[in-house]
């Protein structure tokens, strides 16, 4: 199989569905929170496919359009093309393609995440740029009950990088990453994480949009995988009190004419000057694109003291307390790890924002703050005000604020998802706040 993000082209697609026997291709895209949507088609629908001339119904899907002007069509992109690792209800190979959703009037919709990001990525590249990016979506895996609904029970009490004997989850994980090579992905590594029944795969980095490709892909190979194995697998931030939550670091770069641009030998740090001004946009934006980056409200359970999440707005070349990592390598290897996202979010539209929050810093030539070298969770709030910094949201509710009043953040998603983003986060938010919780029984029940 290709690679993802390999440029293939609508015939080469056609070649590969006869090569491989593929008796139906799925036709994929998310809505705005980033849930995969799907249609399926026999293979002798795929020309018409590849022509941008199968509809749907918008009005269906989360934070699309009204009902009154429900009528959309999906653009698979050729270079998405990838054999799923299961057969066809009839057998035969089965396929995904991932689409671009446009409109009627052949325009690309401005409520498509795919297309937001294209636009982002568009803007970067009229300034000589290309993102480059690599997302570490970690996960749990949790055993099923007797009826087979999802629990928060895991069999394995592993920690990081532990080898234990082989159970279900080690032997799920292992299958995973072999259907994902058969998919095309490069694997680096795959391990155990810190809490019991957490997991990892590391898979190769690239260009923005095939990142968040690769993302929406790899989660939903992970869930199936899991199933298979009788077990739930979830990306939720904070499915268990006490424990580490799952992050999604993001190891970002620019290039420039085929090379890193982010390296200079003889700058500070080894950084480049576009470097500093990218890393100072994500500072300076970071409270305005978290709700983005970390949707939930559940993503605030984890951005607490005490799990490694970060919370503190600062940057470091080695300490991990902070919201962004210089890792060591230089050369072409030089990034930037984003390390407040989590893996609940659309990897289309936290690429967008970040990437829109680094430009920014380019554009505005912004001066980046002094590192932090110290260890930011056993400051004062004092003393961090003093060094100037800031932290997180503290509640979905308040990263919805800041949302709110960033035009730079608003920009990058357009106004369609940005007001329909915020509309169905409210809601969320405000369902959440309504709802009377276990703990609240279990502390106030028999004392009041």
């Amino acid at each position: 199989m290709p690679a993802p993000g390999q440029k293939l082209d609508a015939q080469d697609v056609i070649r590969l569905v006869r090569e491989h026997r593929v008796s139906f291709i799925r036709l994929q895209f998310t809505d705005i929170l980033g849930i995969i949507k799907s249609v399926a088609l026999p293979t002798a629908q795929l020309p018409k496919a590849l022509d941008g001339q199968i509809m749907f119904d918008g009005s269906s899907i989360e934070g699309f359009v009204r009902i009154e002007e429900s009528d959309m069509f999906l653009r698979p992109d050729p270079a998405s093309f990838a054999l799923l690792p299961w057969r066809s209800p009839d057998g035969g190979a089965a396929a995904r393609l991932i689409c671009d959703v446009y409109t009627p009037d052949g325009e690309p919709f401005e409520g498509c995440p795919r297309c937001t990001l294209k636009r982002v990525v568009e803007r970067a590249r009229r300034m000589g740029l290309e993102m480059m990016a690599g997302m570490e979506a970690e996960f749990f895996l949790f055993l099923r009950d007797e009826q087979g609904r999802a629990t928060t029970r895991t069999h394995d009490q592993g920690s990081y990088y532990d080898l234990a004997p082989v159970d279900r989850g080690e032997q799920a994980r292992q299958e995973m990453v072999e259907a994902l090579t058969g998919m095309g992905f490069e694997i680096e590594t795959s391990h155990h994480e810190t809490a019991p029944g957490q997991h990892e795969i590391d898979f190769r980095y690239a260009d923005a949009v095939t990142t968040a490709d690769n993302i929406a892909t790899f989660r939903y190979v992970v869930r199936v995988i899991a199933r298979d194995h009788g077990l739930h697998a979830t990306f939720m931030p904070k499915p268990v009190y006490g424990v580490n939550g799952s992050g999604m670091h993001t190891h970002q770069s620019l290039f420039r004419d085929g090379r890193n641009a982010f390296p200079d030998p003889t700058g500070r740090w080894g950084l480049s000057e576009l470097a500093l001004h990218y890393l100072a946009g994500l500072i300076h934006h970071a409270r305005a694109f978290t709700a983005i980056t970390n949707p939930l409200v559940n993503s605030y359970k984890r951005l607490v003291p005490g799990y490694e999440a970060p919370v503190y707005i600062a940057w470091s070349e080695r300490n991990r307390s902070p919201f962004i990592r210089i890792p060591s390598k230089r050369g072409e290897s030089t990034r930037l790890e984003l390390r407040s996202p989590d893996p609940s979010c659309n990897p289309y539209l936290a690429l967008a924002v970040m990437l829109e929050a680094g430009l920014d810093g380019i554009r505005q030539r912004l001066p980046v703050p002094e590192p932090v070298n110290r260890n930011l969770y056993r400051l004062s709030e004092r003393e961090r005000a003093e060094l100037g910094v800031q932290s997180l949201p503290g509640s979905l509710r308040e990263a919805l604020a800041e949302l709110r009043r960033s035009e730079v953040i608003r920009g990058a998603l357009g106004d369609h998802i940005f007001h329909r983003f915020l509309e169905a986060k409210q809601i969320e938010y405000s369902i959440y706040s309504s709802q009377v919780h276990q703990w609240e029984l279990d502390q106030y029940l028999s004392v009041f």
